[in-house]
């Protein structure tokens, strides 16, 4: 359990705004969302990405954060990761779903397919990975992440995947690279030997952030492209062609968690 007791200014906390969307490439906003309210906050951290976007989804309240800031304009190694969940923990937030579009790895992730990564390897560096930094605002927490994806989050998204019709490619384990660039086709071959399933660039430090506030954490993984090396087209063709595909799956997953009736 987080001994952190986050603040952000401009916060009003609210209770029924339980769930909190973070964005990423090809969600940079939320198709379907009924906005109420926009709120600049302010974190000991600096800013977040962008304005927390409070609305409802089909009348369920939720929460929305464009990790990679307004118009997409933030590589995945310069987020301010800290300021993002700290904000979201300030204003009420108890479970956070990261959505993260992916390179695929492993054959059964084809390209306009989700999948929920149960596990995760951290290849990233320099990045401000954790708030126990000796500032005052957090102790020294060792956090445990023997489950970077909380079990009951992640079950409850597999559990609205069915409900909605969405066609799972499966679990995995997700790769965190450091981005912006990406991989060549010998790292890819690396992953897959170290046995990951996908790769993506935001995964770490958000989740074991979101561990040391005692966020419930989980994400739905859009494999919009083959890693390099795999694949027999270019990967930017790839990309256009697959993410609306992945998106829309996304949404109706979405949709149905918040839907979906839990204590």
């Amino acid at each position: 359990m987080s001994n952190l007791k986050p603040q952000a200014s401009g916060l009003r906390p609210d209770d029924k705004t339980r769930t909190a969307v973070i964005g990423g490439t090809g969600m940079d906003q939320w198709p379907g969302l009924q906005i109420e309210s926009t709120v600049q906050a302010d974190t000991p951290y600096g800013a977040p990405s962008a304005p927390l976007i409070y609305g409802r989804v089909d009348g369920h309240p939720a929460l929305f954060l464009a990790r990679h800031g307004p118009g997409h304009r933030i590589a995945p190694h310069c987020i301010n990761y800290r300021a993002n969940l700290w904000a979201l923990h300030a204003a009420g937030v108890r479970e956070v779903v990261a959505i993260s579009a992916v390179g695929a790895i492993a054959p059964w992730f084809e390209p306009g397919r989700i999948a929920l990564p149960i596990d995760l390897i951290d290849y990233t560096w320099g990045r401000a990975h954790s708030f126990s930094d000796g500032s005052a605002h957090a102790g020294l927490q060792h956090v445990e992440l023997t489950h970077p994806y909380t079990p009951d989050l992640r079950g409850r998204l597999l559990g609205a995947t069915r409900g909605s019709g969405v066609d799972l490619a499966g679990e995995g384990v997700m790769a965190v690279t450091q981005g912006p660039r990406l991989e060549t086709p010998a790292e890819i071959a690396r992953l897959r030997r170290d046995g990951c399933d996908m790769v993506g660039m935001t995964g770490m430090p958000e989740a074991a952030l979101a561990a040391e506030l005692g966020l419930a954490y989980a994400c739905i993984a859009v494999s919009v492209n083959w890693g390099a090396g795999i694949g027999s087209t270019g990967i930017h063709d790839e990309i256009s062609a697959s993410i609306e595909a992945g998106m829309t799956k996304v949404r109706a997953t979405l949709l149905r968690l918040l839907a979906a009736p839990h204590d």
